[in-house]
């Protein structure tokens, strides 16, 4: 096998080892403030893929997306506070939509 690929797998190893080492390290609440943060995307995505009026959908869409991205969030969040997260982070994706033209056209794009 070609030593640069093995180098380079090597390096994302020891980057991702290190994001999560970092991430773990951080107090909870900055924990939970990335994950809203990363939930603000999540939901964008989800009204972008599945559109307005699939609220349960999208919540599941969302849910599902945090668990490949967080798969600790299963065992140390419940469901409603989840749900709660994505709920704020509906109502700021509702409030970018209706003052930033760039988030209207990214969401109406496919």
């Amino acid at each position: 096998m070609n030593v640069q690929i093995i180098v380079a797998l090597v390096i994302v190893a020891i980057a991702l080892v290190c994001g999560i080492i970092w991430f773990v390290k951080l107090p909870k609440d900055k924990k939970i403030a990335n994950i809203k943060e990363w939930l603000k995307f999540a939901v964008v995505d989800a009204e972008k893929e599945l559109g307005s009026g699939t609220g349960q959908l999208k919540l599941r869409m969302v849910y599902n997306m945090a668990v490949k991205q967080f798969p600790f969030i299963v065992q140390l969040i419940q469901f409603d506070i989840f749900s709660g997260w994505v709920d704020e982070a509906l109502d700021w994706m509702r409030c970018q939509l209706t003052e930033n033209e760039a988030a209207q056209s990214y969401r109406e794009s496919k």
